[in-house]
């Protein structure tokens, strides 16, 4: 199984990895490590953009989800001051102030908006709230056809206007040295939230609603397809130059019920934004989805991200050379020694091979991942050449 993941590759060159570059200084992270930063040049187009592209670049262009975030000190701090999430991501200046916090200390290639992906539900006439130490709770959670006309079709001008005005100063701060992302969460997964009333660990209530009322189930996935593309334009007409669908729970389906469920709403807002942005770089991600990376890519996106599940060499093999990938380091190698994540780094980038690729984590950065392993990834990643 491995040589065959290995020859899958042979078409795309390996890489060489240096430390010694005489064009980059040295940022020290706040926890003590040190990342690479190129000398301030003129950059007509970030990196990311072009390795979607299938452009050459010297090196795989790098972010990681969750890179803003509680492990990092300057985010505690703002923590202790502002306790409330939704304060934290509905405040224009603090999300610009923590969606720059990595891009000060470490430079990623993407700087992607500090939010979360249930942002637009009170537009929708979804009460919620995100509460620490539970997470995400619906007030109201949706089960009948009376309770899903309730809901709106969301106008993100109207109901998330920071969002929209941070993206325009991120876009400005970051001057194309980096690509600025944003981000939604798709139909299904959010449509497991507004059942479920929270995170679930069984999805009980939205396979009852998918298996008993499928008829009610399709009706929320519409409302929340049509609003999904909506705000994914609305991101892209105010600065963001790719955005990430995240698809969390969709892993949770069967691939038949994924084919029912899951993918054609998926591909109808890919389809609705391209008509409008053809340019915009569209990323999936799906946690757990090593048994759904062929119908990930039949959504059309650009980029299908992997999880840490999937060797990367044989995710390249299954979707093919026409979709550019995004990981996968597993999010836990963070906690090991430099020379453990320089390894992990490696051997990730020698079998994505040097085309489409972005690195990234396989999930988010965990809390309490120490902040100077965090700013050696950058500088191990930020140092390889092809």
């Amino acid at each position: 199984m491995y040589c065959s993941s290995i020859s899958a590759i042979s078409n795309f060159p390996l890489y060489s990895s240096s430390h010694s570059n005489s064009n980059s200084r040295y940022v020290r992270c706040a926890a003590g490590g040190t990342v690479a930063e190129p000398k301030n040049v003129s950059v007509a187009e970030p990196m990311l953009l072009k390795a979607v592209r299938g452009e050459d670049v010297e090196r795989p262009p790098v972010w990681l989800m969750r890179q803003a975030g509680r492990y990092m000190k300057s985010y505690q701090i703002i923590c202790e001051k502002y306790p409330s999430f939704r304060e934290r991501s509905e405040n224009v200046d603090l999300v610009v102030e923590i969606s720059l916090q990595p891009w000060h200390v470490f430079k990623p290639d993407g700087v992607i908006l500090f939010s979360d992906i249930l942002t637009p539900l009170s537009g929708m006439n979804i009460p919620f709230d995100i509460i620490k130490g539970k997470g995400p709770v619906i007030f109201d959670p949706i089960n009948t056809d009376a309770e899903v006309d309730q809901v709106r079709e969301f106008d993100p001008e109207e109901s998330v206007p920071y969002v929209g005005k941070a993206l325009t100063i991120l876009r400005k701060e970051v001057n194309n040295e980096a690509a600025v992302l944003g981000f939604v969460g798709a139909p299904f997964t959010l449509a497991s939230y507004v059942v479920e009333g929270g995170s679930s660990k069984h999805f009980s209530k939205i396979k009852r609603l998918a298996f008993s009322q499928p008829k009610v189930l399709h009706a929320l996935l519409r409302k929340f397809t049509t609003s999904m593309a909506k705000y994914v334009q609305y991101q892209a007409d105010n600065g963001a130059q790719a955005v990430q669908i995240f698809d969390s729970w969709a892993t949770e389906l069967s691939p038949v019920d994924f084919e029912e469920f899951s993918l054609p709403y998926l591909k109808q807002i890919v389809d609705t934004v391209k008509q409008t942005h053809p340019d915009l770089s569209l990323i999936l991600y799906a946690s757990g989805s090593g048994g759904l990376l062929e119908r990930l890519a039949l959504t059309g996106v650009d980029v299908v991200s992997l999880d840490w599940t999937v060797d990367m060499a044989e995710g390249r093999r299954r979707l093919g050379p026409n979709v550019a990938v995004q990981g996968n380091v597993d999010p836990g190698a963070l906690f090991g020694s430099k020379d453990f994540i320089t390894n992990r780094i490696n051997d990730t980038v020698r079998k994505a091979g040097r085309w489409k690729h972005i690195l990234n984590l396989g999930h988010g950065i965990k809390v309490g991942t120490p902040e100077e392993n965090v700013a050696h990834f950058f500088e191990v990643a930020k140092a390889i050449r092809y």
